[in-house]
């Protein structure tokens, strides 16, 4: 069963960066998923794919894999542009954008 390598991305839910500096360690599914005929629920009898290691550093997690003989694929992120904004940007002379409100 192979695993994952990566850096989460940040949530959307937040605008903050919080728990995406770790780099994680998670199994791919072996199996699809089950669905029950009877009520169309879905379930997995594969107990990896709850499985989810935190490491600070990518060579930890390289490291533990090759220790556990965990066969893995890392996942390098692209870089995070951060463009600063202003609110005193609305109101520039020079804008490109028309204003809309």
């Amino acid at each position: 069963m192979r695993a994952r390598i990566f850096l989460p991305p940040k949530s959307a839910m937040q605008s903050g960066l919080a728990r995406t500096h770790r780099w994680v360690l998670q199994y791919e599914p072996e199996r699809a998923k089950i669905r029950d005929p009877l009520m169309g629920w879905t379930g997995s009898d594969d107990m990896r794919q709850q499985i989810r290691l935190t490491f600070e550093t990518r060579e930890a997690a390289i490291a533990y894999a090759e220790a556990e003989g965990i066969p893995y694929d890392v996942e390098i992120p692209s870089a995070r542009i951060k463009k600063p904004k202003s609110y005193a940007d609305n109101f520039r002379a020079g804008r490109k954008e028309n204003w809309t409100h």
